[in-house]
């Protein structure tokens, strides 16, 4: 077997690849969530966990420009 790399410019192309491949009975997956990089979705998404979970930084909004 050999994997392809395909990069498509536009929700379109990447539409009709996916219904193309899936008329030929090809399996694929989906790497990433768009034009973010993975490891930077994944920090920003700790950040929020943590933020819910009351963990973090705190400023005083009323001392932030003092």
């Amino acid at each position: 077997m050999e994997t392809l790399i395909v990069y498509p410019e536009s929700k379109e192309q990447a539409m009709a690849v996916k219904a193309f491949l899936k008329s030929l009975k090809v399996s694929f997956e989906k790497e990433g969530n768009g034009p973010y990089n993975q490891a930077f979705v994944e920090k920003i998404k700790r950040g929020e966990k943590a933020a819910k979970e009351g963990k973090g930084v705190k400023v005083d909004l009323d001392n932030l420009w003092k």
